[in-house]
């Protein structure tokens, strides 16, 4: 029986077009699959030196994490510069969901309010999620002839010479929160600048100084020990805390609603997925009830929200208190 050539059809060149379709659609499936997150450690960078309020708040969310993303979260800190150097080390790690960090109001709210700095706090990141925020308080030396806010105000108008506050250096948050008291209230008070908040709370407490604009949390064992008056909180409601004290917008004072805020993000251009992932389950760890039981005892409100909330909420405080600069003709070199 002679042998026929194999004939070329137009069925079988579709039925080869076909199956060269599947290879490649199989092929492009392969490569875009999402890749299994996590499957090794995750880095936190805490951008302040171990100890403290910011580094216990990092290790308290990183035990937390480790155990819902089944992958240890192991807190790494780095301090120096107000959180630039920390910025600039998250900001440069690779897009992988491995290097993430605890920003915060210095890192992405002041500092790039008031300094040029070398990485940009928008456009170098990916937003995560917020973590929370504890209000701040003006707080006084007890021994001013004054009991509550607006005896201060009118004290300090009456006595524009006599009166001074300390912060914890040019262009953090005890400083520019008074600046912005001042433009609100008319009231004048010297800035008198210190290499971090412990030096100025000495001096508040010898009556060095007259006022302060700490965190709550850091004030309430002050508060409690009634060594020194708290008079207003910002926010935008009291806090449980400390009831008793009230907020700016009480006392008919509007747009105080900075506080020192918290939050987890990562470089640049981090895959969607991961930072989905990420935010659950962050979300998840402030639903534990011993976990939101531990940050209300530190004057902590916890505040979920989803990547482009906290996005939103980051280029707002920016805006805020590069206002309160402009105003007041602060720039920090």
């Amino acid at each position: 029986m002679p042998n026929h050539p194999h004939r070329i059809t137009p069925s079988s060149i579709l039925h080869a077009i076909f199956i060269s379709l599947g290879f490649i659609s199989l092929g492009a499936t392969a490569q875009t699959a999402p890749v299994a997150y996590p499957i090794k450690p995750i880095k936190l960078i805490a951008p302040v030196a171990a100890g403290g309020g910011l580094d216990n708040l990092a290790r308290a969310v990183a035990e937390k994490l480790s155990r819902s993303l089944g992958q240890t979260v192991v807190v790494e800190n780095i301090g120096g510069g107000g959180g630039t150097i920390a910025s600039q080390a998250a900001a440069k790690a690779p897009a992988d969901g491995y290097t993430l960090m605890v920003a915060y109001v210095g890192s992405h709210g002041t500092n790039p309010a008031v300094r040029k700095l070398p990485y940009d706090a928008i456009k170098d990141f990916s937003p995560i999620g917020m973590i929370g925020a504890t209000p701040n308080v003006i707080i006084i030396n007890p021994e001013l002839p004054v009991k509550n806010f607006k005896e201060f105000v009118d004290y300090a108008k009456k006595n524009p010479a006599k009166l001074s506050y300390g912060s914890a250096g040019p262009g953090t948050l005890t400083h520019l929160g008074v600046e912005q008291l001042k433009i609100a209230t008319g009231i004048f008070m010297v800035h008198v600048p210190y290499r971090g908040v412990g030096p100025a709370y000495t001096d508040l407490l010898a009556g060095q100084t007259q006022a302060m604009f700490p965190t709550l949390f850091a004030a309430l064992p002050y508060i409690n020990s009634n060594r020194v008056i708290g008079l207003a909180l910002t926010g935008s409601k009291r806090s449980p805390a400390a009831p008793s004290i009230p907020t700016f917008k009480e006392l008919g004072y509007n747009g105080f609603d900075g506080q020192q805020w918290y939050g987890i993000v990562g470089p640049a251009n981090l895959p969607p997925a991961i930072v989905a992932k990420l935010n659950a389950e962050l979300n998840k760890v402030l639903a534990l009830p011993d976990f939101s039981e531990k940050m209300t005892n530190e004057a902590m409100t916890l505040m979920p929200m989803t990547p482009p909330q906290f996005a939103n909420y980051i280029k707002e405080d920016i805006a805020r208190w590069a206002k309160v600069a402009k105003d007041r003709h602060i720039e920090i070199d």
